[in-house]
């Protein structure tokens, strides 16, 4: 829908066009159009003279429209060889059609017509697209068929043009939808296939042509040959007495002078002879009826076998195309211009015919191009500058969640900000980030040993483990694990019935082990917020993740979890610690890297825990030493902090979840909430029209409905976009190749802002460790779990550069936990057996 500019440039005249695209529910098409001549001395001057005359003339037509003060989106349709690398590029290969302008090979046409347009400065347009006549035809006729996927211009010269698999250019990035080819077919044979069929006729045309051994195949079938071709046989045929009665004239040896209009006069149906009878005689001839039947036939043998050679070509590239879309039969349309196909009275009947009989199991429909290529580079340009209007309607959308260095810094101070809040006494009870210490004051430094259990509890599936701590020459671990699950009426039941469950679990995983009668030290990763007092103390603050046993918040985790080993009666367990998943984290990898004091987790949420110098965890006595602080970053922004970086969607996302106002950080970097931003920005681009052609799913409509394993799929480099499309069916959404790109962009911007984000936090992080040491320079590790760091194919990488380049003073060091944090857990109880066992000593 629009106003556009185009200009078609293919030989001594060229034309302006305005054309004028309106779509208001009916499409409708409104041409203006003026000829320019150039002159003969400009075809021969300077590149520059001639896109100065371009300009002149281009000037002069906006002028008589009045539209000089319009910047108008152009396409130029430039109907010589060139190497196109952009839309809007295209380099100039070589000079044909009686063109030798300096300067001009191996340039930019589209750079050269902007310099002169610029030289000028009285009007503006935006050139957006360059193609070729063979393109300009397809999508001349493409606009009223939308099943032409071919272009095909027999003329002066012949090409052809057709939409090919992206997969199959090798020139071009990208494996996904399809791209149009400008074949340059003139040349096929120029390797000597086509040796075996050409013809002495066709040997002495081409040793007599301005490129001999050149466009070989364009010699056999386009205009500008084939009267030639005709006049060649006479002249034989004349000198072996079979014409004429022997006799030869000068017009008749003269190159040139049997036009191939001639062949399309002769061969009409009703005064073909008389025109054969015409024609000879001003070749200076005095032809007999048997001779002007015998050039009839000439004329015919000739333009069929022209026919006959581009129809097996055409059917060779519609063949492709039925190949390349697997159908087993093809509906496709093929757009034609040229001055032999529409002139020449059988030509085109005859190429229809060949291509019908060679591809019985297609249906091809032929379009005459009314319009020229003109039209057609109007349609290119008017389909780019939607695209582009479109793209930049989304970029602008999108340009709110990409971060730049200096607001990833600003994140990272203002995480300072609030880690200091929540370590000091006085600010402690209005801080976001809490800074909860856990008692964990020691990571291991490999003489732990022993037996210990862990009990992994964050969700309706809970892990009893046995983990085997050895030291010295065997040192390792090794772990026996059970899973078991938590029926929904447990979650919601009673404290009591709950604890009895998992006290019942735990009997039967010590049975399972042959184990029944000992007493074990017990690790219990309990994942959820708690306040601790102690390290084997933990008070819950809140239930999450669909738990609401009664009896437990405000309660000492530890001791419910004693009162249920007791009622038993089978076993004793001495439970050492109580720890987040974060701290079991951070505890599993320290054993295998001494250098880890941070624990990270992005998956379903997201935390940190690191080990924080003691005179600075004010709501603990002690100065000496250090103890892991459970940050419980997940509510950063609580307090408005982040309100500048929070988009609209990050809003739409907040308001309708199940805290609204609350763990603000979490709902921007965490597996749980990135597929809903997602949905919720491909559900505002299709309202703008900008994606799916405007039309909404009811399924993209639900909440939770675009999973975030969704993201990591779909980002998957190995994830061909025919799969991206499989996934938005799967969410019943009719989706292009275009938009498969543009979801796949989305994803790509959700979740590389995610991983800066959680950059900018631990950077905030190993920068405080590095300065509570007074050190210039840091090395450290940080251990991390979690479904979207380990699954998502780029957010690991994005998050360690971003660490990088915020935190220039550190090497941080980014170690997967593989055993997740009841390992951790099963650790910190053996470090703190280590410790007591100690003290005791």
């Amino acid at each position: 829908d629009g106003d556009f500019l185009a200009l078609d440039l293919g030989g001594t005249n060229f034309r302006v066009l305005r054309v004028k695209v309106s779509d208001n529910g009916l499409q409708k098409v409104e041409m203006e159009n003026q000829i320019y001549a150039i002159p003969e001395e400009l075809m021969r001057g300077s590149g520059m003279q001639l896109f100065d005359h371009i300009a002149e003339c281009l000037a002069n037509f906006m002028e008589k429209l009045k539209i000089k003060d319009k910047k108008l989106p152009l396409g130029f349709t430039f109907s010589f060889p060139c190497h196109q690398t952009k839309l809007d590029e295209s380099i100039l290969v070589t000079w044909t059609k009686g063109f030798k302008c300096s300067s001009v090979e191996g340039k930019d046409v589209v750079s050269l017509l902007r310099k002169s347009i610029k030289k000028r400065g009285d009007f503006d347009i935006d050139i957006v697209a360059v193609v070729n006549d063979t393109v300009g035809t397809m999508m001349t006729c493409g606009y009223d068929d939308h099943n032409c996927e071919v272009g095909l211009i027999v003329g002066t010269g012949t090409n052809a043009c057709y939409m090919e698999e992206m997969r199959h250019i090798d020139l071009v990035e990208g494996d996904e939808g399809r791209m149009c080819i400008n074949m340059e077919w003139g040349a096929f044979g120029d390797d000597g296939v086509l040796n075996d069929i050409r013809t002495e006729f066709d040997h002495e045309i081409d040793m007599g042509s301005l490129n001999p051994g050149k466009q070989l195949f364009e010699k056999m079938i386009s205009g500008m040959y084939m009267g030639e071709l005709v006049r060649l046989i006479l002249v034989k045929m004349a000198k072996e007495g079979l014409l004429f009665g022997g006799k030869l004239t000068p017009d008749l040896l003269t190159t040139g002078h049997f036009e191939t209009r001639f062949v399309s006069a002769i061969e009409k149906e009703k005064e073909g002879l008389q025109k054969a009878h015409e024609i000879l005689t001003k070749l200076g001839l005095e032809p007999s009826h048997e001779d002007c039947i015998a050039t009839h036939r000439i004329c015919q043998i000739v333009s069929t076998r022209s026919a006959n050679l581009c129809g097996a070509t055409l059917a060779a590239v519609l063949r492709r195309i039925k190949e390349n879309k697997g159908v087993d039969r093809l509906r496709s349309t093929v757009g034609v211009d040229g001055s032999v196909y529409k002139k020449h009275p059988h030509f085109a009947r005859r190429l229809h015919k060949t291509v019908r009989k060679l591809l019985p199991d297609c249906e091809i429909r032929f379009v005459r191009s009314e319009d020229g290529s003109g039209k057609g580079a109007a349609m290119v340009t008017a389909v780019a500058y939607r695209l582009a209007a479109q793209h930049k309607a989304r970029q602008k959308i999108l340009e709110a969640l990409k971060l730049s260095h200096d607001q990833l810094l600003e994140v990272k101070q203002r995480m300072r900000i609030e880690m200091e809040k929540g370590l000091g006494k006085e600010t402690h009870e209005e801080a976001t980030v809490k800074m909860l210490p856990t008692y964990v004051c020691s990571t291991p430094d490999g003489t732990e040993k022993g037996d210990f259990l862990a009990l992994d509890l964050g969700g309706t599936n809970f892990r009893v483990l046995l983990v085997r701590v050895r030291n010295g020459m065997r040192r390792g671990v090794e772990m026996h694990n059970k899973i078991y699950s938590i029926p929904v009426e447990i979650m919601q039941g009673t404290g009591e019935e709950l604890f009895d469950h998992i006290v019942h679990c735990i009997s039967d995983f010590l049975e399972y082990m042959g184990m029944k009668g000992v007493s074990l030290p017990l690790g219990f990763t309990f994942s959820f917020p708690c306040q601790q007092t102690n390290l084997d103390e933990g008070i819950l603050l809140k239930w999450t993740k669909g738990f609401k046993a009664t009896g437990c918040e405000g309660e000492d985790v530890v001791n419910l979890l004693k009162e249920a080993i007791h009622r038993r009666e089978e076993f004793d367990l001495d439970v050492v610690a109580v720890v987040n998943d974060t701290v079991g984290t951070m505890m599993a990898c320290g054993y295998e890297d001494p250098y880890c004091e941070v624990g990270l987790i992005v998956g379903t949420g997201s935390n940190a825990c690191y080990m924080e110098e003691m005179r600075n965890v004010e709501l603990v006595e002690g100065e000496e030493g250090r103890m892991c602080v459970n940050m419980e970053w997940g509510a950063f922004g609580d307090n408005g902090c982040l309100d500048d970086i929070r988009t609209e969607f990050d809003l739409a996302v907040d308001e309708l979840s199940l805290n609204p106002g609350k763990q603000r950080f979490e709902k921007m970097i965490s597996g749980m909430y990135l597929g809903e931003i997602v949905r919720n920005i491909l559900m505002d681009f299709t309202k703008r029209g900008l994606l799916f052609r405007g039309r909404i799913s009811e399924r993209l409509k639900t909440r939770g409905i675009f999973e975030t394993k969704f993201l990591s799929q779909i980002e998957s480099d190995c994830l061909a976009l025919l799969q991206v499309r499989s996934i938005l069916q799967h969410l019943g959404l009719e989706s292009t190749c275009d938009d498969s790109i543009i979801v796949k962009e989305v994803c790509a911007v959700v979740a590389r802002r995610a991983a800066q984000l959680c950059g900018a936090g631990m950077a905030a992080v190993v920068d405080k460790i590095r300065e509570n040491r007074g050190l210039d320079f840091l090395k450290v590790t940080v251990g991390v779990d979690g479904t979207l760091y380990k699954l998502h194919p780029h957010f690991s990488t994005i998050m360690h550069e971003t660490v990088k380049q915020l935190s220039p003073k550190c090497e941080v060091t980014f170690l997967q936990s593989e055993d997740g944090s009841g390992k951790g857990a099963a650790l910190i109880t053996a470090v703190a057996c280590r410790i007591r066992e100690a003290g005791q000593r």
